[in-house]
């Protein structure tokens, strides 16, 4: 029984206060004004007076199993799965004291995702519910790592496939061995090119939206232009990630469609806003700030037309590394899409259902029948959705229908023999440099 809280549902209707919501095992059965009054005498009570009851967020676009690489090199060439399934035990349960209790993982390393999913169910990991593909799938011209991808086979996340009998036999095989779904790279980082380009036919997406639509299995895809977007929509693409640089033919197709978009603007907007403190990269600071506020006027649009927006933090690099950024994406979503405080937690909560291939107002939301996943939080997300990021205002996290212990240290290791790519120097200790 949690008691005398200011209830946000999720729906994006108004607060509650002083509402009770009352758990029993992994569902909710009351939700009200002074339903406290007729709880079972044995009910423990949680008092959540003076703090906000909502539903736990959902990230819906998550790698759990990358281990927080700094580059490709060390993503593709320093991750084996026996380390990166070590990796993602430890890290999966950083998700649930952030106050995430659901969460996608499109694409993993080798064939950890759906292992690590059926792990966190069976109760052998503590971790949010999961929600998993298998590889990336990829034509030879790559996706985001260059020429880090072969042209052909496997490697760390990705799997290139030659032709329409790969993508069959590929996209058929990973439902078999327990993709919830399945994801393409339609956009890749190509030599001599500016941004990414699409690097699919309209073909070859074809085969993989049919072929995994008759085995009732939802395709996500990663599109970063305009274009790519417009062909995920025209053919079936259940879950668009990115969306960049969306333009009006790509919103209209969209929209018709029916597709969902999670635009994951957290990555960029840390690499912008926080990335010399850690020595990243930051030449392209602008561009990157362009890309978002880009993309965010077109999906204000598409928001406006009724299309779910989710909320995903791509945690899983050193930029976004697990535990931290989660709840980032529902304060751009206020700041650059201009969404109200209560729109933008039903992206990261009720909206979140999609993600996890589960009805609408099954999970996400505070209401009767709905999954017993809950937050208490210190503090007023409708007036500050900041407060859902900082992890001292987590006074309780249930999950399931069983609180999580947030009293514990925060999980810290050692890096692993290997790890991390060393870097000699930054650029080229030549003479003239030395002696000017």
């Amino acid at each position: 029984m949690i008691t005398g809280g200011t209830v946000v549902d999720g729906t994006g209707g108004p607060a509650a206060p002083g509402t009770d919501v009352l758990v029993d095992g992994d569902r909710i059965v009351a939700v009200g004004a002074g339903v406290a009054a007729g709880a079972p005498p044995e009910a423990v009570t949680i008092d959540a007076t003076g703090c906000t009851v909502m539903p736990g967020l959902i990230d819906a676009h998550c790698h759990v199993t990358f281990g927080e690489p700094a580059s490709n090199d060390e993503l593709f060439s320093h991750r084996p799965a026996s380390t990166s399934m070590l990796l993602a035990a430890f890290n999966v349960p950083k998700l649930l004291r952030a106050g995430v209790t659901g969460f996608l993982d499109a694409d993993c390393i080798a064939d950890l995702g759906p292992a690590l999913r059926d792990g966190i169910e069976a109760g052998l990991v503590e971790g949010p519910r999961m929600a998993s593909g298998l590889n990336a799938l990829l034509t030879a011209a790559g996706g985001t790592a260059g020429r880090l991808i072969p042209d052909e086979g496997g490697i760390g996340y990705a799997q290139v496939v030659r032709n329409r009998d790969e993508i069959v036999r590929t996209t058929r095989q990973q439902v078999k061995y327990g993709a919830d779904w399945i994801k393409v790279h339609l956009t890749g980082s190509l030599p001599n090119r500016t941004g990414e380009l699409t690097v699919w036919s309209r073909d070859e997406l074809l085969a993989v939206t049919e072929t995994a639509h008759a085995l009732d299995t939802p395709v996500v895809a990663h599109c970063r232009n305009a274009d790519s977007t417009l062909l995920a929509a025209t053919c079936g693409v259940d879950l668009i990630l990115h969306a960049s640089h969306l333009d009006d033919r790509a919103l209209e197709a969209v929209v018709e469609s029916g597709a969902a978009v999670a635009p994951t603007f957290t990555f960029l907007a840390n690499l912008a806003d926080h990335g010399a403190l850690v020595g990243a990269a930051t030449a392209q600071v602008d561009i990157f700030r362009g890309e978002i506020e880009a993309t965010a006027a077109v999906l204000r649009r598409a928001h406006e037309a009724g299309v779910p927006l989710l909320c995903g933090s791509e945690s899983g690099f050193s930029l976004t590394p697990y535990g931290h950024w989660h709840a980032r994406e529902v304060e751009l979503f206020v700041d650059v899409l201009g969404l109200t405080p209560l729109e933008a937690i039903s992206c990261a909560t009720r909206h979140g259902a999609i993600a996890l291939r589960r009805p609408l107002d099954s999970i996400g939301v505070v209401a009767v029948d709905a999954a017993a996943d809950l937050l208490v939080v210190d503090g007023d997300p409708t007036q500050d959705v900041g407060v859902l990021g900082d992890r001292r205002r987590l006074r309780h996290v249930v999950s399931r229908g069983v609180p999580v212990d947030l009293d514990r240290p925060w999980p810290e290791r050692d890096p692993l023999p290997g790890e991390h790519v060393g870097v000699w120097s930054t650029q080229l200790l030549t003479r003239d440099l030395v002696d000017p």
